[in-house]
């Protein structure tokens, strides 16, 4: 026998790929384990048992302030008006301690202190667990966001709905197990935050516009104007085919990725019209949720979480973000008003539904903001506060959190994280431990290196695990 050349090794490991398609005949055959056909989106079992099956992940773009929502800061009522014993540099220049317009309440028996604002949330305090002692590394949004959603606010990296989708597979095949929604969508760029990187294209995330409430809308091309399933599927087998011989020729990931997504999207046409029919859910259910557009946005969530979808990202703050550098009275107030409702009935439904135990719930931004009053050019106040990357906070709940509790604090006006300071890296670390995994263990090899979410840090936040 003569030995292979290089080309003939890779021509004939590439010709596997026509296997693909028959795999996923011999599955809905039932001749072969569905593990085995579903290829990289497969059901895996993690490191150990974990407590969450699942991630529901409310992002609050532009940076909620943290002494207006979550944490509590009496000190700024006594300097009201005065300048700050100690400040830190920001973007912008910043004046006098600026006490925050709402008030806070101690909610639950464990009496942990929540803002009127986010009152509806605030009765499901005894299962909350606030991390008030995140900090970020700059005060820019772009590397604040891929920080928090990449693990690194440089190079592109995975998204942590990446990671988990890699570490746990899916547990449906006929719809995205990752899936980011935003009414009113994002620029190009800002797909960033949702990336597989060099992880295979399969686990990147699905964007939906949520603004939409018919699934036509909501979910372009869904139905074929005119073929029938029965020739979609004849055209899919031939695109494989083509595919398969093309892909025989070359070594790249993302041919596999393509053919992955063509047949994803066929099997989507029937699943994703049952999950995204609101119709299908009481009234009582929908109501308790609000009409608004993140209200349904949030019941097609749990939705999607019901049918076995691994890692749901819900964006707040597209459209008018959390950004507010001037009047944060009037603008916190009207963002909270549009999801506290939405984030109260979805815990109370998951609850009733046996799903509040295996169901992480994570609420929070890229940053926080001063507690000292932003000044426009001619140094007059504006009544709202700048970035702040140097304390803000983050909050937790379900799938294996230790609730009633606020780990962490900021200095005695919120400026900076003092006690237990907490980085992206250690609450991407503790996200990955309640799902299952060593977070020094789910790791991926490229370019000659063994890469993971939490880069070469991060520990787990024992305090706030169950």
């Amino acid at each position: 026998m003569f030995p292979l050349t290089r080309r003939e090794v890779l021509q004939r490991s590439g010709l596997g790929i026509g296997a693909l398609g028959l795999a996923g005949l011999l599955s809905d055959c039932g001749d072969l384990p569905a593990a085995e056909a579903a290829g990289p989106l497969a059901p895996k079992k993690p490191h150990f048992a974990g407590r969450a099956k699942r991630v529901i992940h409310f992002f609050c773009n532009g940076g909620p302030s943290h002494v207006d929502t979550f944490d509590p800061k009496p000190a700024l009522e006594k300097y009201s008006g005065k300048p700050l014993p100690e400040t830190l540099l920001t973007e912008r220049k910043t004046g006098a301690a600026f006490p925050s317009p709402f008030k806070f309440q101690k909610y639950g028996e464990s009496g942990l202190e929540i803002s009127e604002i986010f009152a509806k949330t605030a009765q499901h305090a005894d299962d909350i667990a606030v991390i008030r002692s995140m900090y970020a590394q700059v005060p820019n949004h772009e590397p604040s966001l891929m920080l928090m959603n990449c693990g690194d606010s440089v190079q592109p990296r995975p998204s942590v709905g990446s990671w988990v989708l890699y570490g746990l597979g899916t547990e449906n095949q006929n719809l995205p197990g990752f899936v980011a929604m935003c009414p009113g969508g994002f620029p190009i760029k800002d797909a960033e935050n949702w990336q597989s990187a060099f992880l295979p294209g399969a686990f990147q995330g699905t964007f939906i516009d949520s603004k939409h409430q018919q699934l036509a809308k909501l979910i372009e091309n869904i139905a074929h104007p005119h073929a029938t399933t029965a020739t979609q599927r004849r055209q899919l087998d031939l695109l494989a085919q083509l595919n398969a011989e093309h892909r025989a020729q070359r070594l790249d990931a993302r041919l596999d990725a393509r053919i992955q997504t063509f047949e994803l999207a066929f099997r989507m046409q029937t699943e994703a019209a049952d999950a995204f029919d609101l119709d299908k859910e009481t009234a009582e259910t929908r109501g308790a949720y609000g009409d608004h557009v993140h209200g349904r946005q949030t019941l097609i969530a749990r939705r999607l979480l019901e049918r076995g979808v691994r890692y749901v990202q819900l964006w707040h703050g597209a459209s008018q973000p959390w950004d507010n550098h001037d009047n944060i009275a009037g603008a916190h107030k009207k963002l909270a008003g549009e999801i506290d409702q939405p984030i109260a009935a979805l815990m109370t439904d998951l609850k009733r539904l046996g799903m509040f135990d295996d169901t992480l719930i994570i609420w929070g931004g890229e940053f926080g903001r001063t507690p000292s009053v932003e000044l426009n050019g001619d140094g007059k106040s504006k009544l709202g506060r700048d970035h702040n990357h140097y304390g803000f906070s983050v909050w937790l709940a379900g799938g294996g959190i230790k609730g009633g509790q606020a780990y962490g604090a900021t200095d005695e006006f919120g400026f900076k994280a003092e006690e237990n300071p907490t980085s992206a890296h250690d609450l991407h670390a503790t996200i990955l431990h309640l799902l299952g995994f060593d977070h020094e263990k789910l790791t991926y090899r490229y370019a000659g290196r063994d890469f993971r979410l939490t880069d070469v840090a991060g520990k787990v936040i024992r305090q706030i695990v169950a």
